[in-house]
């Protein structure tokens, strides 16, 4: 994670069975909610942007609809949950999100 922004206002506790798509990331795991990707830290929850740009290589599959992925609303994007990853369309290639 680039930046540390607090997810104010957010009383719902996530955790196994809270209802959300749950994804590794690193050192933790996200859960989508409300087209945003969030985690808990340190008592609170953050929104986890996904840092900085990194592309995903040797991504050879092509996500959309019914490629058989789970599909993200994430801002302004889709992300697609693969091999415990996030991956997002840039351009022409995909990034880890």
């Amino acid at each position: 994670m680039s930046t540390h922004h607090v997810h104010e206002g957010h009383d719902h506790a996530h955790g196994e069975n809270c209802g959300h798509v749950a994804v590794p990331h690193g050192d933790h795991t996200d859960y989508v909610h409300d087209g945003h990707v969030h985690r808990n830290h340190d008592g609170h929850t953050d929104e986890c942007d996904g840092g900085a740009h990194t592309a995903h290589e040797a991504h050879d599959h092509v996500h959309g609809e019914n490629c058989g992925h789970v599909a993200v609303p994430h801002g302004d994007h889709t992300d697609y949950v693969h091999d415990g990853h996030r991956h997002a369309r840039h351009g022409d290639h995909w990034d880890e999100h």
